[in-house]
């Protein structure tokens, strides 16, 4: 029981002592306010800082961003255009109105890549990119002619953005241009590599090739610097930026309000951040400087309005000081407490993500919902009047929501789609629970939005499946498909037609138009496809110009009809490309799939081979496989063979022949030997095999190239024991098939050979047939140049029985052009031949050439092809194939 007392007091002490101590209290806590208030404002200044510090570190990066976009767009119009002109160069610059975005660009300069450092100056091995397009050309007129080789961190810029094919960076430097003239002259370049026409190049190889030039774009660095930098933080700090690549600190700028030491290190508390760009790091110093902001008076005011409260609380603390009052405070400070505690939850709950809606249990009828799920639902300030399961798509859902208060499970979790009135469904994983508030049953949902996540992965899914060229089926799923074909099988289901197509001649679109062309032919085609199948047809592209089709419930009868009518439409389609027109044909095979006990294994190896029957019976038809279709027997062989091939390489059963070659006028006969290497193979009885029994087999499964290079290390390794008569050899003519030469690496290979074994390049010459060099002729004429730089001779073989031209003499670098043999061998019957051999002599003798004659069977077609001026014949009459000294056995004692 409280003791009162006649002064006012209680608890046995004086009113005015408590009233003091109140006074006391609300001083201390005015101090306290204002020196948490003083804080409040510094940590408030440092947070702004800190932004204004970030955001100008920003600017400075943004601006260096949008210096090198500006060179892209420069750098597009080269790849647009074959040849860009000085207006057009100007009138890019000026459209760009540059100038008004980057008042510190000095000039936009184009070197054209060059292999003489002037046009009077002999080539020195390097290349040079002469500068020739200046924009602005008022005040640059120093650029015209500069010679990038001559700055050696410009040239190498210049090929690192080559290599790259990114923006690059040089150190600063002093312009050129604004030598002599008043206020700073420092500068840096953004330079990025100029390719020929066309689309961007695919990798570095292309890269290389396709450069023709460099572009370039000054700026001054320091009013580049400040103009990127907000004026509010020129105001607040002193800036300093300085090139510190590779460990320098080359001053870029440096500027404050404030006298500041020139030159001086950041202080403790700078802000300073490394910015890396086009190969070169910026480093960043923002000191920031004294504040002068007359907002540092309000502590004080706060400081004196806690002094008024303290006064006051004592008067207070004078008229109230028992019991009633404390009670009032004690429960004033609780309610306070609890008010908290609920703002501090809905605080948390509006700033989630995540969509949380409190519905009650009866009606589903909403009673809260955060801000991202107003937002999303598109829910005003009455939630109430919308109810959980309106915002649910999916009607057993609903009803499995609005059951749920009072389930054992008591929870519901899953995908589901989701929509707020009036908007479309969004997919979302709902979590939805029942929970008591107040001792009232509410229902608690939570939902994310999974709609991006959902879309990626159909995505993924389509690209898993299909082609990216021509949205067909890949053939992953294919096989896919085809497996469940054969399960249908197994399982007593009806027959199905396998389809399988390979275009015909497709190579040579891909050589002469390139390999987008052929890319757009497959994309058409694959349009053309799916627009006459029927619905339940499979189709998809195996890989490169290969497609199949599977097709359920067709008989043998409907499977060829459907392939007639595919390979008819391709046949009268014209494929047209930059003024050229092809006519498309297709090789189709057809395979019933009957019965169980198939694999996909031996269902796409018959429909391999009836494809192959289609284009060895002619191309642009129809095969229907059979078992006991003697070509698919003879398929099948040399399937076999390939496996023997591999086998003897790796037995060393392989012989070298030669048959010599001799001239048919005295005038030309020399000491030395001509011969010409023939390969043989022994099987493993070691019983003679013809070439006739195993080169189609290698040809046809890839093996050509391993043979041809057996032949020539061969015949290199054993040069001197070749001819049996010790006779010193003047020409050796060694056979290439068409893959061997399209092998980028096989020039390296024989040059690395010769080089080992010591072999003199004059002696050798190799014979590439016609039908091979006109079927890929750049590459044909890019590996006969290498090799004759070396020293080798050229022989075009065959000539005649292809489709050439006597057009394509003129730019096959050949020495000597061997007639084929067919012309030959009928030349004493027949006039056709006889006056064909006449006119391939007389042109080949026109173009510096010396001309053969193969098969010669008798003297009779010696005496004729001497007549006509043949050079040399070759042939039983002349010489018959014979084993190389190296591969004789050895005399017996």
């Amino acid at each position: 029981m409280h003791e009162q007392r006649k002064d006012g007091g209680f608890l046995g002490q004086p009113t005015w002592l408590w009233s003091f101590g109140a006074l006391l209290v609300g001083l201390a806590l005015s101090v306290l306010a204002a020196t948490l208030h003083h804080d409040a404002l510094e940590r408030s200044d440092r947070m702004r800082l800190d932004r204004l510090a970030e955001r100008s570190f920003e600017a400075v990066d943004g601006q260096l961003q949008t210096c090198g976009l500006l060179v892209r767009a420069v750098q597009a119009l080269f790849l647009a255009s074959d040849e860009v002109t000085e207006s057009e160069f100007e009138a890019i610059y000026a459209n760009l109105r540059p100038r008004e975005q980057f008042p510190s660009l000095q000039a936009m300069a184009y070197a054209e890549r060059s292999d003489r450092p002037s046009a009077d100056a002999e080539p020195d091995g390097r290349d040079h990119y002469l500068t020739n397009l200046v924009a602005p050309r008022s005040g640059n007129e120093a650029l015209v002619g500069l010679d990038v080789a001559t700055q050696p961190a410009n040239l190498a810029a210049a090929r690192f953005a080559r290599d790259a094919d990114r923006p690059v960076m040089s150190a600063p430097f002093q312009l050129i241009q604004r030598t002599g003239m008043p206020g700073p002259n420092d500068g840096v370049t953004i330079r990025l590599p100029i390719f020929s026409a066309g689309p961007p190049p695919r990798d570095l190889a292309e890269r290389r090739s396709r450069e023709i030039g460099t572009l370039a774009a000054s700026f001054r660095v320091s009013r580049l610097i400040a103009d990127a930098l907000p004026s509010e933080t020129q105001e607040r700090f002193r800036i300093r930026v300085l090139d510190v690549t590779d460990g320098g600190r080359a001053l870029l700028f440096e500027q404050a309000t404030q006298a500041v030491e020139p030159g001086a290190g950041p202080v403790q508390d700078a802000y300073v951040h490394d910015l890396a760009y086009g190969g070169r790091t910026w480093r960043i110093e923002a000191e920031p400087l004294p504040d002068a902001d007359p907002a540092t008076w309000l502590p004080a005011l706060t400081f004196g309005i806690g002094v008024l409260a303290s006064l006051l609380l004592a008067s207070l603390a004078w008229s109230i000081a028992g019991t009633r009052s404390r009670a009032l405070a004690l429960a004033s400070d609780m309610a306070a407490q609890y008010r908290q505690s609920e703002a501090r939850f809905r605080a948390l709950n509006e700033l989630l993500p995540a969509l949380v809606m409190l519905a009650r249990a009866d009606d589903t009828s909403l009673v809260y919902a955060n801000q991202a799920c107003r937002d999303r639902f598109g829910i005003g300030d009455d939630a109430g009047a919308i109810r959980l399961v309106d915002l649910v798509d999916d009607p057993a859902l609903r009803d499995r929501i609005a059951r749920l208060s009072g389930s054992p499970d008591g929870i519901i979790n899953e995908s589901a789609q989701l929509h707020g009135p009036e908007q479309l469904p969004f997919w979302a994983t709902l979590s939805v629970s029942n929970i008591d508030l107040g001792d009232e049953p509410h229902l608690l949902a939570v939902a994310n939005d999974i709609t991006e996540l959902r879309v990626l992965s159909e995505e993924l899914s389509y690209q898993a499946k299909h082609d990216s060229l021509t949205s067909l089926y890949n053939r992953r799923e294919f096989e896919r498909r085809l497996d469940a074909a054969i399960t249908s099988l197994d399982a007593g289901g009806p027959p199905w037609a396998l389809l399988y197509m390979d275009l015909d001649q497709f190579k040579l679109i891909n050589d002469t138009s390139g390999h987008y062309a052929g890319d757009q032919l497959l994309a058409q085609l694959a349009t053309l496809l799916l627009g006459m199948l029927p619905e339940n047809a499979v189709v998809a592209r195996l890989g490169g110009d290969e497609f199949a089709i599977l097709v359920e419930g067709a008989s043998e009868n409907e499977a060829v009809v459907l392939a007639e009518s595919i390979r008819t439409e391709i046949d009268g389609y014209s494929f047209g490309w930059e003024q050229r027109n092809y006519t498309i044909s297709a090789s189709i095979g057809v395979v019933m799939l009957r019965g169980a006990g198939l694999s996909q294994r031996t269902l796409l190896a018959h429909a391999d081979t009836a494809c192959y029957m289609a284009k060895e019976r002619g191309r642009n038809r129809v095969h229907l496989f059979s078992e006991e279709d003697s070509e698919t027997t003879q398929r099948r062989s040399e399937m076999e063979w390939a496996g023997r091939i591999r086998q003897a390489l790796a037995d060393g059963r392989f012989l070298l022949h030669f048959q010599e070659l001799v001239p048919l006028w005295e005038g030309e006969r020399s000491e030395g030997v001509h011969m010409e290497m023939l390969i043989r193979l022994r099987d493993e009885k070691g019983a003679l095999v013809p070439p006739g029994a195993f080169i189609p087999a290698a040809e046809r499964f890839g093996l050509m190239p391993a043979i041809d290079r057996w032949v020539v290390e061969t015949t290199l390794a054993n040069f001197s024991r070749l001819h049996p008569s010790g006779r010193p050899i003047s020409l050796c003519a060694i056979n290439l098939s068409g893959p061997t030469f399209e092998d980028a690496a096989f020039a390296d290979f024989v040059l690395d050979a010769i080089d080992r074994h010591g072999v003199s390049p004059r002696h050798l010459c190799f014979e590439i047939t016609e039908t091979a060099a006109v079927s890929n002729m750049a590459r044909a004429v890019e590996f006969m140049q290498r090799l004759r730089a070396a020293g080798c001779k050229f022989s075009l073989d065959d000539f005649g029985s292809g489709m050439a031209s006597f057009g394509y003499l003129k730019n096959l670098p050949v020495d000597f052009i061997k007639i084929d043999g067919s012309f030959i061998r009928n030349i004493e019957t027949d006039p056709v031949s006889y006056s064909i051999v006449r006119a391939v002599t007389d042109i080949g003798h026109q173009l510096g050439l010396q001309v053969i004659g193969e098969w010669v069977a008798d003297e009779r077609a010696r005496d004729l092809l001497r007549g006509l001026s043949v050079d040399y014949a070759q042939g039983f009459a002349v010489h018959k194939p014979e084993p190389a000294l190296c591969f004789r056995d050895p005399p017996r004692a």
